[in-house]
């Protein structure tokens, strides 16, 4: 199920990396292609989960990255371009609150 949202609405990221040299190169091109107004990286987290019927446990660090849901195909498209993994994680959710005016920052850094 998807939660309605409007092209302005501001989204919320995140998509594990298993390295700190993909995690730069994807903030990088997302911020240089304008498809991100900001990508945070937080590095030295630990990742549990089940891959191919084996429960694996990695180091990774992870993005928040800000965005709109009008850009939010194109950065998709972009970002499983440059993940180094199979099956990359990407989750998108709605800001429903937060400082108006970093809101319309995000809104205006990704627009045209």
């Amino acid at each position: 199920m998807t939660a309605p949202t409007t092209p302005d609405m501001v989204l919320l990221c995140y998509c594990s990396c298993p390295d700190a040299a993909s995690a730069q190169a994807i903030a990088t091109a997302l911020i240089d292609e304008r498809l991100a107004a900001c990508v945070s990286r937080l590095p030295g987290i630990s990742s549990t989960y089940r891959w191919q019927g084996t429960v694996t446990t990695d180091s990774e660090e992870l993005l928040l990255v800000k965005t709109t849901a009008a850009r939010f195909d194109a950065l998709k498209a972009r970002l499983l371009q440059l993940h180094p993994y199979e099956l990359p994680e990407l989750i998108a959710v709605p800001v429903n609150f937060g400082h108006t005016v970093y809101l319309d920052w995000v809104r205006q850094a990704v627009g045209d």
